[in-house]
C-alpha cells in the first residue's frame, strides 16, 4: 500500500514528517505489509504523478524539498509553457540524481491519470519517460465507482463517468487529442485502451513504459464517514494535515472503493520487500485487473517446442530471424467471489501484436498503426489452472506482444476500428458504468529482438 498525500505547503512544512511518524507506527503493526510513503506530485504544466520513495533516513526529507522546488502548484508552475514542461524534466533529473548519489536507495514516478484533462501532450510523456525515473503511467485511474447507477441514483446525479473523467478539451489541454479521449474504456484510460493508441505508440519504440492501477482513494462510495473539521483559524496549509474524521450516519460523497477491493496491481517479485516490489516495477513485471478477474497470469514468450521458460513480462527475448516463438499463458480462474459477492469468469484474452520502428520521428505521435489484436481466445468454459499455447509463427520483425482479457460483458469495435480491435473497451453511458459487470485485465509487454 502507498500513502501519496496531494503536496501542498501544509504537507511539505509539518505533514509529510506527521504522516511519517504514522506509517511507521503501521508497518510496526502489520510486518506483512509494505507501507510506501510517496507523494501525489503537481507536474508543472501538466497532470499528477505518484512519486513512489523506498523507505529510510532520507524519504521524508526528500519529499518536503521535491515539493517546495519542484511542485507545479507550490512553486506556481501549472501553466503550460514550454519553461514549466521543462521544469518537470528538471524536476525527474533531480530525482535520479538523489538515487545515483544513494541520498535516497530509489524513487519511482508515475503519471496518472494521464488524459482526464488532456494535459498531458505524447512529448511531455516521452520526455519524462526519457529519465530514466518516470517508468510508466496509470493504465486505469482510481474513482472507478463513481458511475455505479446505485450510487448515481442515490445522489441524484446523471453525469458521472468512470474515473471521474467528465472534463472535455480547456486551457492547457494539447490540442492533437479528440474529445472521446477524455472518457475511460471499460474503467481504462483512453491512452491504455486504445490498441494501436498512446501506450502502444510508446512502446513501438522498443521501450518499457509501465502500466498501473490505481485505486487513488479519497472516499469510499456508500462510506458514511466525513472528514474532521479544522479548528477555528486553522486549515490544511497550517496544520499540515485533515483532522480524524467523524462519522455522520449517512452516505458521504465518494466515488471510489478501498485499496484493493476493485483495482489491482501484480508485481513480479523473487523475495518480499520495498526495494524487490520497486524493482519490479521498474523491470515491468506487472499486470493489473479490475473486479479479482483472475487469481493470476502468467506469461511467456519462448521458442516453440523449446524447453526454455520463456521470458516474461516487461523482458526482451533475442531470437534469430525466421525462428519460430510460441505464447505461453498459464491462467489461475478465481477461487473465490470478489468483492461484489460474485465470482469471476474471464470470458476471453486477446493477444496484442506491435511492431518495434525505433524512436518516433513525431515526439506528439499518439498512433502505432503496426499494433493490432492477432488473437482473441474464447477461455470461458474454462476453469482452475490452465495453459495455453499460441503459435506466433516465424519472427520477421522486431515486435512486443501484450495481452487483454475480459469479462466479456460489455465490449465493442475499438476506438481505432474493428480491423485493429474487434472487441474491445468501450465507453459506457452517463451514470451507467457499473463496473462490476465490465472488468477487464493487461499486462505489461514482451519484447522480441529479431537479429539476423
Amino acid at each position: 500500500m502507498a500513502f501519496t498525500e496531494h503536496s501542498n505547503f501544509g504537507h511539505a512544512d509539518k505533514g509529510a514528517q506527521a504522516e511519517n511518524a504514522e506509517v511507521l507506527k503501521a508497518r510496526a503493526e502489520n510486518p506483512r505489509m509494505l507501507v510506501f510513503q510517496g507523494l501525489e506530485w503537481y507536474l508543472p504544466a501538466a497532470e499528477h504523478g505518484t512519486v513512489l520513495v523506498a523507505p529510510g533516513a532520507n524519504n521524508v526529507a526528500l519529499l518536503q524539498q521535491f515539493e517546495r522546488e519542484y511542485d507545479g502548484k507550490l512553486t506556481n508552475r501549472s501553466a503550460d509553457t514550454p519553461e514549466n514542461e521543462q521544469h518537470a524534466v528538471k524536476a525527474l533529473s533531480w530525482l535520479a540524481e538523489q538515487k545515483r548519489t544513494r541520498f535516497v536507495d530509489d524513487v519511482l514516478v508515475f503519471a496518472n491519470h494521464p488524459m482526464r484533462l488532456g494535459i498531458d501532450s505524447p512529448h511531455e510523456l516521452r520526455a519524462w519517460r526519457d529519465s530514466g525515473v518516470c517508468i510508466g503511467m496509470e493504465g486505469a485511474p482510481g474513482s472507478q465507482g463513481d458511475a455505479d447507477p446505485a450510487w448515481c441514483a442515490f445522489r441524484g446525479t446523471t453525469t458521472n463517468q468512470r474515473g471521474e473523467y467528465t472534463n472535455n478539451p480547456g486551457a492547457g489541454s494539447w490540442a492533437g487529442y479528440p474529445v472521446d479521449a477524455y472518457r475511460t474504456y471499460g474503467g481504462f484510460d483512453w491512452a491504455t485502451a486504445t490498441v494501436g493508441g498512446l501506450w502502444d505508440s510508446l512502446l513501438a519504440e522498443g521501450r518499457l513504459f509501465s502500466i498501473t492501477s490505481n485505486s487513488d482513494n479519497h472516499r469510499t462510495i456508500w462510506d458514511t464517514w466525513k472528514d474532521g473539521e479544522f479548528p477555528p483559524g486553522q486549515n490544511f496549509d497550517s496544520l499540515g494535515w485533515k483532522p480524524s474524521p467523524t462519522d455522520a450516519g449517512t452516505p458521504q460523497a465518494g466515488s471510489d472503493f478501498w485499496p484493493g477491493q476493485f483495482s489491482r496491481t501484480h508485481v513480479g517479485v523473487t523475495r518480499y520487500g520495498y526495494l524487490d516490489v520497486m524493482a519490479g516495477l521498474r523491470a515491468g513485471r506487472v499486470w493489473v485487473d479490475h473486479g479479482q478477474l483472475v487469481d493470476d497470469i502468467d506469461v511467456r514468450v519462448a521458442p516453440a517446442g523449446s524447453k526454455q521458460r520463456g521470458v516474461t513480462l516487461g523482458g526482451r527475448l533475442k531470437v534469430r530471424r525466421t525462428e519460430r516463438l510460441e505464447l505461453r499463458v498459464t491462467v489461475t480462474s478465481a477461487t473465490r467471489p470478489n468483492f461484489h459477492g460474485v465470482l469471476p469468469r474471464l470470458a476471453h484474452l486477446d493477444v496484442i501484436r506491435g511492431i518495434v520502428t525505433g524512436a518516433a520521428k513525431d515526439r506528439d505521435s499518439w498512433k502505432a498503426p503496426d499494433t493490432r489484436v492477432v488473437e482473441q481466445l474464447d477461455v470461458q468454459r474454462k476453469t482452475g489452472t490452465y495453459t495455453l499455447r499460441i503459435p506466433l509463427g516465424r519472427a520477421d520483425r522486431s515486435h512486443y506482444l501484450r495481452l487483454r482479457g475480459s469479462d466479456g460483458k460489455r465490449n465493442g469495435a475499438g476506438y481505432l476500428g474493428r480491423q485493429i480491435d474487434p472487441a474491445g473497451p468501450i465507453q459506457h453511458p452517463p451514470a451507467d458504468g457499473d463496473p462490476w459487470l465490465d472488468t477487464w485485465l493487461y499486462t505489461n509487454p514482451v519484447f522480441v529482438d529479431v537479429v539476423r
